[in-house]
């Protein structure tokens, strides 16, 4: 099983608590960024572009936790920038874990090694390692050598000290469905907990916009690595999600239940996309205008995107909103996906435009982009 018994019972019970109460939107995953701060400088990401003043400014533990409590999610995501860089990163962690709500602590790993000692192993903690796939991929994706042995390096050490460790990986249009496979075995025996996929989203300040995957190429890519799928790979995703991904599953966007909150406050409308913010989560919540997103609006910023953390709060609902989600998600789990015609399931993926399992998991949505 790829995550703990008591995640998903945890989730499951706010799920239906909220759908009880009639709640239409409601968070499972708070996005919760307490710096921009990074010592990378990928070349696909929005996050590190803001001023100095900004990259030097941290949110303090008492805001973070508060942002927690008033948010209720089950699950947190530390995203970044790079959190172990934040001079407070313990005692956030130790707040969170304190309120039994399941944390992933998302990290290139550069440093993780040397800042084992200060944590404590936790079914409630888990550290999410950066690995954007093979080591040339990988290093290529974060502009720098060097970086994939040392993530590899610290999942060994984080293992080892008895951490939960899941890994995330971003695809982009150079991703190769055969070099993948064999990536995902040997992260499998890392002795990682679950993994985590998806197409890089377009952040428009990012330095390279020539590599992200459109949706048409991103299904032709996931149906490529994901099809026949051995058991040996888990993934800490749902069912449903891997079939959206591959475009065998409809699902509509659904941001609310992946709220953030950073340093400005609680971005609108998702932790992609930076449209405004608001002071409380409640405003958050009910004055936004969640219409005016997701692929079904016709907005063009949402076309492309099947990014995890707008699509696994659907894969969610799509299953637990109905007796047909239900089955059809258990059979997925218990059979797996019908076999795709042959002659789709041997389609090459259209070349590049440049060079450079158990139970639901339900959602762990940490920072890909």
């Amino acid at each position: 099983m790829s995550v703990p018994i008591g995640q998903m019972i945890a989730v499951l019970r706010h799920v239906a608590r909220n759908r009880l109460r009639g709640n239409r939107r409601y968070p499972l995953v708070l996005m919760l960024e307490p710096l921009f701060r990074c010592n990378l400088a990928c070349g696909g990401c929005g996050k590190i572009q803001h001023p100095v003043d900004v990259l030097r400014s941290h949110l303090s533990p008492e805001q973070c936790l508060a942002a927690v409590d008033e948010c209720g999610a089950p699950i947190v995501s530390i995203p970044g920038g790079e959190p172990l860089l934040h001079p407070q990163i313990v005692e956030i962690v130790e707040g969170i874990v304190a309120r039994r709500k399941y944390l992933y602590l998302c990290t290139n790993a550069i440093k993780l090694v040397e800042m084992l000692p200060q944590f404590t192993p936790s079914p409630y903690l888990a550290f999410s390692v950066h690995l954007d796939g093979p080591r040339e991929e990988h290093d290529h994706a974060v502009c720098r050598e060097g970086v994939y042995d040392a993530a590899v390096a610290a999942i060994r050490a984080a293992r080892g000290a008895g951490f939960r460790v899941t890994t995330n990986s971003t695809l982009f249009t150079d991703a190769d469905p055969v070099r993948y496979r064999r990536f995902f075995d040997e992260v499998m025996a890392l002795g990682v907990e679950g993994m985590m996929i998806s197409p890089g989203y377009s952040y428009s300040k990012a330095p390279d916009q020539d590599h992200f995957l459109p949706r048409q190429r991103s299904q032709s890519l996931f149906q490529r690595i994901l099809d026949r799928a051995p058991g040996r790979w888990k993934f800490n995703q749902s069912p449903v999600f891997l079939e959206f991904l591959k475009g065998d599953w409809n699902l509509d966007c659904s941001p609310w239940g992946t709220p953030t909150y950073n340093l400005f406050g609680w971005q609108r409308p998702c932790y992609l996309l930076d449209e405004g913010y608001v002071a409380s989560f409640r405003e958050l919540m009910e004055d936004t205008a969640w219409d005016r997103y997701g692929r079904a609006s016709g907005n063009p910023k949402c076309s492309d995107c099947m990014v995890h953390c707008g699509y696994e709060p659907a894969a969610v609902e799509a299953t637990f909103g109905s007796l047909r989600g239900l089955l059809a998600t258990a059979r997925l789990v218990l059979v797996g996906p019908p076999r795709r015609a042959r002659e789709a399931a041997s389609a090459p993926v259209p070349a590049p435009r440049s060079q450079p399992n158990g139970l639901p998991a339900l959602p762990v949505l940490d920072h890909v982009a």
